[in-house]
């Protein structure tokens, strides 16, 4: 038991990523199987609570179990009185609330330039109520479950090793990386675009991106409530505001995404002069 405890507390952070994926991606095998986990299959609709439930169950309990276990009741402790951070200026609740949505609908614009008849998810759905409902609940389930792992145990681990692009980077790189079953088969391909630069581009265009400005809001807030809401924010934005298309249109929606938000990195970046590559909080000076 030394020896597994000792192994987990210096490779911590390896141990929760290894841990967060088997469990995520273990669980949906089981739930839908290879086909479906590959996107060679469709996967049954009543079966879809079930995916969505295997899948998050993957960061939340491999952040509690790696805190508990390797920083017992003191981690626990911190842990609580961050997802109960809610006391932050009003500022960080807008830059959490909007960002996803102000970028997605600047990104419909200029895709509207290319392709006039382009319209939002919620423009075709038959009840405009429940359409958005369903977002902000999905959205909510995604936030809490995902960052009591993500930003409650990844980010301040990689934090005390890296300044806050790099841990923005590798964080939003895994992160992407981790949906992959979720986006395999979400049949947003076409033949005119291969699967393997659609889906590099799905995973890792934006999402980093935005995963970059989740850290240093979180950076500046250590509120993990907060980063829970800007997760939801993205997830229900998402849904809303994500054009029904396929192929080409859809890569370049989500390219402009990107662009945007990587634009949005640039800006905060230098109107904190250049804090973004602040160092790790452990070779920090007071």
């Amino acid at each position: 038991m030394t020896t597994v405890y000792n192994f987990c507390k210096k490779y911590a952070l390896w141990v929760f990523f290894v841990l967060a994926f088997a469990l995520s991606w273990g669980c949906l095998l089981l739930v839908i199987g290879p086909g479906g986990f590959m996107g060679t299959e469709q996967v049954d609709e009543a079966k879809m609570p079930l995916v969505y439930l295997a899948v998050l169950v993957g960061p939340s309990a491999a952040g509690l179990l790696l805190t508990g276990f390797t920083q017992g009741r003191v981690g626990l402790k911190s842990l609580g009185s961050r997802l109960f951070n809610w006391r932050v200026g009003g500022r960080w609740y807008a830059l959490a609330f909007l960002t996803a949505p102000l970028a997605m609908v600047v990104t419909l614009f200029a895709l509207s330039i290319i392709y006039p008849n382009i319209l939002p998810g919620i423009a075709l759905a038959d009840n405009a109520l429940s359409f958005i409902l369903t977002g902000i609940v999905g959205g909510l389930s995604a936030g809490i479950f995902e960052e009591l792992g993500w930003t409650g145990f990844a980010v301040p681990q990689l934090r005390q090793r890296y300044g806050i692009l790099r841990t923005g980077l590798v964080m939003g790189l895994l992160w992407g990386a981790w949906h992959f079953p979720l986006f395999v088969g979400n049949g947003r391909t076409a033949p005119d675009i291969s699967p393997i630069i659609y889906l590099a581009v799905l995973l890792f265009s934006f999402l980093p991106a935005y995963r970059v400005i989740m850290v240093w809001i979180y950076d500046r807030t250590q509120s993990l409530f907060i980063a829970m809401l800007m997760h939801m924010s993205l997830t229900a934005s998402t849904l809303i505001f994500q054009p029904q298309v396929i192929g080409l249109p859809a890569l370049i929606f989500d390219l402009i995404l990107a662009a945007i938000l990587w634009g949005t990195v640039a800006v905060i970046a230098l109107a904190n002069s250049g804090q973004l590559a602040h160092t790790p909080l452990k070779k920090r000076t007071i």
